[in-house]
């Protein structure tokens, strides 16, 4: 399915993709060393309660997990990269990690992605790599507007992925969004131009580059859903939730 959001549907949208935006700069902040991804789990919680939204995660069941997810935020840390089912893990200096949230508020969803680095520790390869998922997610949300299609998306991602030397994986991308979290039409981290659904005003599309050091083979955790790098190596994940509009495309889901 996919939907054309009417102006007030945008206009919720927006609200949606705000608090998604601050819920997770709210979580980076409080990832500190020593702290817990089931705390991490809980803070997202109270923010969404308290913002009278919904968890898009807790009831959440498709055919690849072992659903329901049954928590509100998907927590991966170093060679785990999407995701990644919150349990009993205490951050430690150094570690990279991916905070996923999609939440609906007043019937509309929203959806983004950070990576970053916990601790006085930065490790260069971990900055380098966060770096190449926020360049291919700005690259793809440059060619994204109204008779652009989704080649030119995947295209535009894949290119700046591919020139910083990662492996790509195109069996999960981004996609569509709306009144449910994931909709057509798919779109992969690698294309061809001139491909796929032509964009038009009104849909929103969540954009997620995602890349593994060196590979692009997954492995599923004995939990079901935490997908890691088959290799051990460390990952990263962007993602904003954008809406096409007259002009080109507006982030939904930028930090305020």
């Amino acid at each position: 399915m996919i939907e054309i959001l009417s102006r007030t549907e945008l206009h919720r949208a927006k609200e949606a993709g705000a608090l998604v935006a601050d819920i997770l700069q709210a979580m980076k902040s409080r990832s500190m060393v020593g702290v817990n991804l089931l705390e991490i789990d809980q803070w997202a919680r109270a923010m969404i309660v308290d913002a009278g939204a919904q968890s898009c995660y807790v009831d959440y069941s498709p055919s690849f997990g072992r659903g329901p997810f049954g928590h509100y935020i998907c927590t991966s840390v170093n060679d785990a990269v999407l995701h990644g089912l919150p349990h009993d893990y205490t951050l430690a200096d150094g570690d990279l990690v991916s905070l996923d949230l999609a939440v609906s508020k007043n019937g509309v969803a929203a959806d983004s992605a950070i990576s970053f680095t916990v601790g006085d520790s930065k490790p260069s390869d971990s900055l380098a790599m966060i770096d190449a998922t926020e360049r291919a997610l700005s690259a793809g949300i440059a060619v994204a507007g109204p008779g652009a299609r989704i080649g030119d998306i995947s295209h535009a991602i894949g290119s700046v992925l591919s020139a910083a030397g990662y492996p790509i994986n195109t069996q999960f991308g981004g996609h569509g969004i709306g009144s449910t979290m994931h909709q057509d039409p798919h779109i992969a981290n690698a294309g061809r131009p001139g491909r796929g659904y032509k964009l038009r005003p009104g849909l929103l599309l969540a954009l997620e580059p995602w890349v593994m050091a060196d590979t692009a083979e997954l492995v599923t955790d004995d939990d079901g859903w935490t997908l890691r790098s088959a290799t051990g190596c460390r990952t990263a994940h962007s993602e904003h939730t954008i809406a096409i509009t007259d002009d080109g495309a507006e982030i939904l889901t930028l930090a305020r």
